[in-house]
C-alpha cells in the first residue's frame, strides 16, 4: 500500500511555558484498504518531541454507535487542550507515544499451521512429511497447533488499523511472529462441514492484525504458501470452501500461493501413507518452495 494521503484538519498551540505544546489532528485516507476508511491521528509535541498520540478510524464505529471517528478525534483534541492547562503529565501518561515494536527473531524457514485437532490423523502425517523435507534440505521448521493455544476470536473492532497490532494479548502474537519470519507457510486442514476447522479459522481471522501491520508499515515480499487438505468424501468439490478461504488468506498477507495437495476419499483410504507417491509428492512440493 502506498502511504496514505494526510490532511491537517486541526492545529493549536497550548500552554504558556518556555516550550509551548502543539496539538495537531490529521486525517489519513485509507480508502485503498477499505472503502471510505480514514484514520485520525492526534498528537501533542513540544520542542520537537512527540509526547502523546491518539488514533481512531472510521471502521471502529458500527451503525448503532452514536459517534463518528472525526467527532471522537475532535472531542479528544478539545479535551487535550484543557488537560494541557491542568495536568500535562497526566495526559502524557494516558496516551504515551509509540515505542519501537520489537519482533521476535525468525524461528523457522517453514511454518505449518496444523488445523487438525487430531494429533495422529492424516493431516499430522502430511505435516510430518513437510517437516522431514525441510530438515532434509537443511532448513528449519515449526508446526503450530492452534487448538492447543490461547487464541481469542477476532471481534472486528478494526483497532489494529490504528497501530498495526491487536488489542488482545494472547498466543496470536507468537503465531504472527512465526508467519512473518517464514519463507514458506503451509496451511494444513481437514475438511470440517465443507470448510477449515474452527481453530484454524480463529488464526485466519486474527491474522487481520498482521494485514494491518503490513498495510501501515510495509512487510516482507516473496513468501510462499501451500495448502494441504484432507476430505473424507470423494470429489474435489469437497474442497471448494477450503481452497477459497485459504487462497484469500494468502492474498490478504501478501503470500504467493505455490500449490495445493488435496486428498479426498480419506474415509475409505483411512491411512494416506498407503497412497502411492503421496509422500514423495508432498516432500518435493516443499523442497521446491524452499529452494
Amino acid at each position: 500500500m502506498m502511504g496514505p494521503v494526510r490532511e491537517l484538519i486541526h492545529s493549536v498551540t497550548a500552554g504558556t511555558g518556555k516550550e509551548p505544546y502543539q496539538i495537531t489532528l490529521y486525517r489519513e485516507d485509507f480508502s485503498a484498504l477499505y472503502p471510505g476508511m480514514a484514520r485520525y491521528v492526534l498528537t501533542v509535541m513540544s520542542g520537537g518531541e512527540t509526547l502523546a498520540v491518539f488514533r481512531t478510524n472510521t471502521y471502529e464505529y458500527s451503525p448503532l454507535v452514536p459517534l463518528t471517528a472525526e467527532t471522537a478525534a475532535r472531542e479528544a483534541a478539545a479535551a487535550w487542550e484543557r488537560e494541557i492547562r491542568d495536568d500535562p503529565p497526566g495526559l502524557f501518561r494516558k496516551y504515551p507515544p509509540d515505542r519501537a515494536v520489537r519482533h521476535a527473531a525468525p524461528a523457522a524457514d517453514l511454518v505449518v499451521l496444523q488445523g487438525s485437532p487430531r494429533a495422529d490423523g492424516n493431516c499430522s502425517i502430511l505435516a510430518s512429511w513437510a517437516v522431514e523435507a525441510a530438515h532434509g534440505a537443511g532448513r528449519s521448521a515449526q508446526v503450530i497447533y492452534p487448538h492447543d493455544l490461547d487464541i481469542h476470536c477476532c471481534i472486528g473492532c478494526y483497532q489494529c488499523y490504528n497501530t498495526g497490532s491487536c488489542v488482545f494479548d494472547d498466543d496470536m502474537t507468537a503465531i504472527i511472529d512465526a508467519v512473518r519470519g517464514a519463507s514458506l507457510l503451509i496451511v494444513c486442514s481437514p475438511v470440517y462441514t465443507n470448510t477449515v476447522t474452527g481453530g484454524l479459522k480463529l488464526v485466519i481471522d486474527r491474522m487481520q492484525a498482521y494485514h494491518a501491520e503490513r498495510a501501515l508499515y510495509g512487510g516482507r515480499q516473496g513468501q510462499k504458501g501451500l495448502l494441504f487438505s484432507v476430505a473424507g468424501r470423494r470429489g474435489e468439490e469437497n474442497f471448494t470452501c477450503v481452497t477459497r478461504v485459504v487462497t484469500a488468506f494468502f492474498r490478504n498477507l501478501g503470500i504467493g500461493p505455490a500449490g495445493q495437495i488435496l486428498v479426498d476419499r480419506a474415509d475409505t483410504v483411512r491411512d494416506i501413507r498407503t497412497i502411492a507417491g503421496m509422500e514423495q509428492d508432498v516432500k518435493e512440493r516443499v523442497r521446491s518452495c524452499l529452494r
